[in-house]
């Protein structure tokens, strides 16, 4: 490990937003940290830890005396269905309920003469009320914002968006009059972005937005932070990183986490999982039996929903292709209804299509079966697509999926947007993908983007290697080194 001597082994309390897509990469973080010799204590909302719990068997989180989980309340009563709470509600309550909660963990922690005391807090980007309890603990606080660094830069532009009038939108008509056409020339290290490339949130009429002004506040106070760390590696985002490192605290890009991560090799820390959904490990079998780049995977991540008419016209666009496809469709994926698709599509596709409920999805991108992803175009997907070298249909919901997907398709050239939900325009974009020529190219790009991901993440050169180190070294063991 190197870096601990004889000094006090640190304490590291990592909390992410308590929605899946968060609760992965703040997971792998943990495990990398405790690796290298920290105690960690994982904070989960009570309502994310019962799912956890549900999901992967009741003795799953009691693993590792140096690696505990604890619990906070969100503030908001549990949902009558398992699902991903309402984004909106969630974030509202993070900001009024959670700090005092958090406070008594704290010192919970380090009143416990079993347990050593708490010396940094690594908390997700849009948890930031976390940066007060730091501030009274005199201790070192790294914010991980887990979004792309062009996401990130996006929200930062939040509030010169509404100082020049940009957002709110007039009315609901300017979502569909071209208006979001209009492009910005400003936004540091990326150049000719349109305002339907930013973050989804300005597309509301309400100046009083609730995750407008969230993220706009959210991504203002990273400057407060110690540092601040990026899942993202320095050739895919470059231009950005560096604006970034010029208007913040020290920026630190150390990802792809899951190939840092590869080489921690403790089997119980591996044993330690993260999904609020039960894994379907069937598809692994079925996907053995398939020739090397033949399926199509189609997952749209943990929060995404769309129309049941949506979810017809992603079925029959799938289903005329007659290609082989895995689709992971969560039980509540069509808003306000259980997700049924028709017996006509089932009955047609049997020979060729597998779904499934949840499925470990960094796994699948990597087996040689998979040819290309149709996905919402979450960093977490995005990034795992670039590390096993898979092109991508692009399908974005909210969030900074809008600005992921446009660097894929437009910077990275590994995407295809899909800019209208109808069956022909789906068959038409998953047999490029397969079988163009645009697709081959694609294709080509990935393998390449994966070789630059793997060179990041490996020591003893590699950009996001060497980036991990110090940071580690210079800013969450500074002030253990201190005392």
């Amino acid at each position: 490990m190197g870096y601990l001597g004889t000094i006090e082994k640190p304490h590291a309390v990592c909390i992410p937003y308590p929605a899946q897509g968060h609760i992965n990469p703040m997971l792998k973080l943990a495990k990398l940290l405790n690796f290298k010799g920290f105690h960690i204590t994982f904070v989960n909302t009570e309502y994310n830890h019962k799912r956890l719990l549900k999901s992967r068997g009741p003795d799953s989180l009691n693993g590792l005396p140096s690696f505990r989980f604890e619990t906070i309340p969100d503030g908001l009563p549990e949902p009558e269905i398992e699902a991903t709470q309402d984004i909106p509600s969630l974030s509202d309550s993070i900001s009024k309920n959670c700090l005092p909660h958090f406070r008594n963990l704290l010192h919970k922690l380090n009143n416990d003469p079993h347990a050593l005391p708490v010396s940094c807090i690594v908390s997700d980007g849009v948890m930031s009320f976390t940066l007060d309890a730091a501030q009274e603990l005199g201790i070192p606080e790294v914010i991980f914002w887990t979004t792309s660094a062009c996401g990130f830069m996006c929200y930062l532009q939040y509030r010169q968006l509404f100082q020049k009038g940009l957002t709110p939108l007039k009315d609901s008509s300017y979502v569909t009059n071209g208006y979001l056409e209009t492009s910005i020339d400003w936004v540091p290290g990326i150049k000719d972005i349109r305002l339907r490339d930013i973050p989804s949130f300005i597309r509301t009429t309400n100046s009083d937005d609730i995750l407008f002004n969230y993220l706009m506040l959210e991504a203002e106070r990273a400057k407060k932070a110690s540092a601040v760390f990026l899942n993202t590696f320095d050739a895919l985002e470059h231009d950005v990183l560096e604006a970034l490192a010029s208007i913040l605290p020290p920026v630190y890009s150390i990802g792809p986490l899951n190939l840092l991560l590869k080489d921690v090799s403790d089997r119980e820390l591996g044993k330690i999982g993260s999904n609020l959904w039960r894994e379907e490990l069937k598809c692994f079998a079925w996907l053995d039996t398939k020739e090397p780049n033949s399926v199509v995977y189609v997952n749209f991540g943990s929060i995404t929903v769309m129309t049941n008419d949506q979810l017809v016209e992603f079925a029959w666009g799938l289903a005329n292709t007659n290609k082989t496809f895995l689709w992971v469709i969560r039980p509540d994926l069509v808003g306000g209804e259980n997700a049924v698709l028709h017996p006509e599509f089932v009955e047609e596709t049997k020979t060729r299509g597998l779904l499934c409920n949840w499925c470990p999805q960094e796994q699948v991108l990597t087996h040689p079966a998979i040819g290309g992803f149709l996905t919402h175009s979450g960093w977490n997907s995005t990034l795992e697509s670039v590390c096993g070298g898979v092109p991508m249909i692009c399908w974005p919901f909210f969030a900074e999926q809008q600005t992921n997907c446009r660097f894929s398709c437009k910077d990275w050239g590994i995407g295809l947007e899909i800019e209208d939900v109808k069956r022909d325009r789906i068959e038409s974009l998953v047999n490029e993908l397969m079988d163009g020529e645009k697709g081959k190219e694609m294709k080509k790009k990935a393998l390449q983007w994966k070789k630059l991901a793997m060179d990041a993440a490996s020591g003893p050169h590699g950009s996001s290697f060497l980036n991990w180190e110090n940071m580690v070294r210079d800013v969450l063991l500074g002030n253990v080194v201190k005392n």
